[in-house]
């Protein structure tokens, strides 16, 4: 509780409830950490005197079968896709590139692996003001290594590097394969987009999000994103 200033009967002012410098959190305890967002039910799996780490694992992407996108939550579509959804279909768009140099299979992980994170962070949107850029980095990025190195090494030590590495190729765009992913990234969210205006009949115009076809950078996947616009468009001049 804050500190007041009243008048004793001295007649001179004096601080009441005094902030001692203990009481103020520090920068640390302020700090977002991954292991204080692991639900109990988890937590209690590791405390086991033989912990089933495959469960635990399963448990964390069972999150991402449970939360909505934010993006579609924020524009009024409350009953939407889930980030799973969301990862699961990009899998599969990622299995259809013709492109003879890239490898489809590690596509297929970048895209089952990109957004893990969001299972304890959660889908942070560029228009949350409470957390910027580089804070959505930070945490997402601490997450993973905290799910990699605590949960994922103690059954399978390769995997949880091979997953890391995964996941660090997509957000460091290091590779073709994850320069590809995240424009299916995009991609996979304007044909859901489109979806959502079709369902909701033309009258829920989703605008905003169709400003992401600027960040495709490959010709296939931008010959993909060319052609669904056309049908929007054709979509909505049906409509008038």
């Amino acid at each position: 509780m804050p500190g007041s200033i009243y008048l004793n009967d001295s007649g001179n002012f004096e601080l009441k409830n005094k902030i001692h410098e203990s009481d103020i959190p520090t920068m640390t305890e302020l700090e977002w950490r991954p292991e204080n967002n692991i639900p109990e039910e988890i937590k209690a799996i590791l405390k086991e005197e033989q912990p089933n780490y495959v469960l635990s694992v399963l448990n964390i992407v069972q999150l991402l079968k449970t939360q909505k996108r934010t993006g579609w939550v924020d524009f009024g579509i409350n009953d939407c896709e889930s980030i799973a959804d969301h990862m699961y279909r990009m899998g599969i768009t990622s299995m259809l590139i013709k492109d003879p140099t890239v490898n489809r299979d590690k596509c297929v992980r970048i895209a089952l692996m990109h957004d893990l994170a969001e299972a304890l962070v959660g889908d942070i949107t560029p228009n949350d003001t409470a957390v910027d850029k580089d804070e959505k980095h930070r945490r997402e990025l601490s997450t993973i290594e905290y799910i990699c190195n605590e949960y994922i090494a103690k059954y399978n030590p390769i995997a949880a590097e091979e997953m890391l590495q995964d996941w660090l190729a997509y957000e460091n765009i290091s590779t073709l394969e994850a320069r590809y992913v995240k424009d299916i990234d995009k991609f996979e969210m304007l044909v859901q987009c489109y979806e959502y205006e079709k369902k909701h009949n033309g009258e829920k115009r989703l605008d905003q999000f169709w400003s992401a076809m600027k960040a495709i950078k490959t010709d296939e996947v931008n010959e993909w994103a060319a052609d669904l616009y056309k049908r929007r468009t054709a979509f909505f001049e049906s409509l008038k």
